[in-house]
């Protein structure tokens, strides 16, 4: 998700301690992996694709086992009031590094990403664009996962953040728009620990469609094709022969969705497209670069539009 700026603070103040006290019943077997397999990165699956241990960005987000078991946790995400998507606890061991990166699949071009440092010290750096950041424990904080972005924990001990997934309200982006503008637009919101208190969840049940709608997949083209057109340092005839391949498969993936809807006897034309589109990309996957953060075109596409326009199962021969 693009920002205005690297970082913006939301007006919200959580109740630290009590969130480490849910934090530390999970055992270390308990915590994944990274699905990258950086190294001194593991999480706990909060809410996730049905529910279970997995990295998963399909199919409909349940609360998980894990976050059953932490009701100040759920009072904090319910406290948003926004349909949530993945989200977990995210740890670094003392060292460990998040290398530096950009989030551009398409999970990530409609969805923020909302931190709560639980555990952490002043040596713990986030980075992202021109900007540097220490997160203190118990606040909260959104950033610009488009730029390039990193997490250093020079800290001795773990570092250890909650983070939620969101798409946003219209009221959540005007709170934000007007945060951008002035930080202290709004009050500070603290929200304490009450032990009786039950609270329901909004997650997202539809994350996305079997087949991408021919009006989504257009807009994802567009945004990308004003994004590397407006880079000088790019080839100007390649640049006009992307729009050709992209645009066209824009109009082709129109056409077979009006033709097959959902059906599943569509899913082989569907995946024929995908797969002559492929081939029709530069080999070189850097030919052509973004002039907003200078990512390869080739990765951009294959994850936003490519590898999403058709559900897993259907991508199957």
């Amino acid at each position: 998700m693009r920002l205005s700026r690297p970082f913006i603070r939301l007006p919200y103040r959580f109740d630290a301690t009590r969130l480490a006290t849910e934090m530390r019943q999970f055992p270390d077997e308990q915590w994944m992996a990274h699905p990258s397999g950086l190294a001194g990165n593991s999480a706990i699956a909060l809410i996730s694709s049905g529910g279970g241990d997995n990295n998963s960005f399909e199919g409909e987000k349940r609360p998980t086992p894990h976050l059953d078991r932490c009701p100040y946790m759920r009072q904090v995400m319910a406290s948003f009031d926004e349909v949530l998507s993945r989200s977990r606890l995210m740890r670094l061991e003392p060292g460990a590094e998040v290398s530096l990166h950009v989030d551009f699949n398409y999970h990530w071009f409609s969805r923020v990403r909302i931190h709560i440092p639980i555990v952490t010290g002043p040596r713990v750096i986030f980075h992202c664009g021109p900007e540097r950041l220490h997160m203190a424990a118990g606040d909260c904080w959104i950033f610009d996962s488009w730029r390039r972005h990193r997490v250093v924990n020079d800290f001795a001990g773990h570092r250890v953040h909650m983070v939620i997934d969101t798409c946003g309200s219209a009221r959540f982006w005007r709170r934000v728009q007007a945060l951008a503008e002035d930080p202290d637009a709004f009050p500070v919101t603290h929200l304490p620990f009450e032990p009786d208190r039950t609270v329901a969840l909004k997650t997202e049940r539809f994350s996305s469609l079997p087949v991408m709608a021919p009006g989504e997949c257009e807009a994802l083209i567009e945004d990308l094709i004003a994004d590397f057109s407006a880079n000088p340092a790019n080839d100007s005839a390649l640049v006009t022969t992307y729009i050709g391949v992209l645009r066209a498969f824009a109009q082709d993936w129109r056409a077979l969705w009006l033709q097959h809807g959902h059906r599943p006897d569509g899913f082989p034309d569907y995946r024929r497209l995908i797969e002559r589109t492929r081939e029709k990309l530069h080999p070189d996957r850097r030919a052509l670069t973004t002039a907003s953060n200078g990512i390869g075109v080739n990765a951009v596409f294959a994850q936003r539009v490519l590898n999403a326009a058709l559900a897993p199962d259907a991508r199957v021969t």
